[in-house]
């Protein structure tokens, strides 16, 4: 999963691990895709199973900082300032195919009922929403990269990351996010589009620095989630409390936290009806 910069926008990009193929056990053939849900996926419902849910204080805020700071791959420069909205959050889905816009929304939903200040929902229109979500088949996401981004730049990412979906921001001179953009592939299987649906949106919400180093968060290459873990509602709770302001630095950061993520683990824990 890969990030990039152009000028006040940032952009990451997943080429989703040959793992995550090798597991999913429910993938559907190419142009034969169910609208299952994620609790309904076996290879998810087993992940669900066996997720880590207990953590400390240090294992989260590490994971916060590694992925709410920085950008993986950037045109204007490492910028190491907390980027979010600030303002509702509307997203629209560009696409044909109703069972994929479907599942879109039903992953909105659940964004939206674990992160508490959080407003998000689907839009009706592109005009009315700053998340702007396009479905296309994998061998148009090419073109449509070119498209959003010129074709020098879409060659060098499809050089060097091979990407299977990809999303963006463009923030203004305060760091808050004014508009985000999301390229989904819809020809795959169900598992492995609701794993980019729900990491591309969640990281086009601010966190988009990918980390090796954290083995709990989606937001690692080498992880495929398909569903909204304890974990990230952890970063993005943090990210979205009003005392974590967009522009904030590592140090102006650091002074709030503690009261942070008092708040943010009791409604993790509420929401989740966690047992610790």
């Amino acid at each position: 999963m890969r990030a990039f910069n152009r000028p006040s926008a940032i952009l990451r990009f997943s080429p989703l691990a040959l793992a995550a193929f090798a597991l999913a056990a429910d993938i559907v053939p190419l142009g034969v895709v169910s609208s299952a849900s994620a609790g309904e996926l076996p290879a998810i419902a087993s992940r669900q199973r066996t997720e880590k849910k207990s953590f400390t204080d240090a294992e989260i805020v590490d994971g916060f900082f590694k992925t709410a700071f920085g950008a993986e791959y950037h045109l204007a420069g490492r910028v190491d300032r907390i980027r979010k909205f600030d303002e509702p959050v509307r997203v629209f889905a560009e696409t044909d195919r109703a069972d994929r816009k479907a599942q879109l929304a039903r992953v909105v939903a659940d964004i939206g009922k674990h992160v508490q200040h959080l407003d998000i929902a689907m839009a009706d229109s592109s005009e009315a929403a700053n998340v702007r979500v396009k479905m296309v088949r994998d061998r148009d996401l090419y073109r449509t990269i070119a498209s959003f981004y010129g074709a020098e730049k879409a060659r060098e990412i499809r050089t060097s990351l091979d990407p299977q979906c990809l999303s963006g921001f463009r923030k203004n001179d305060q760091f808050e996010i004014e508009h985000s953009d999301v390229i989904l592939t819809v020809d795959v299987g169900d598992f492995t589009f609701l794993d980019c649906a729900y990491e591309e949106v969640l990281q086009s919400l601010g966190p988009i620095n990918d980390t090796s180093s954290v083995p709990w968060t989606m937001f690692n290459d080498n992880v495929s989630m398909g569903y909204f873990d304890v974990y990230d509602q952890y970063i993005l709770n943090l990210l979205y409390d009003p005392r974590i302001k967009a522009g904030m630095t590592v140090p102006e950061v650091r002074e709030v936290l503690p009261d942070v993520l008092a708040d943010v683990r009791a409604w993790v824990k509420r929401v989740n009806d966690l047992k610790e």
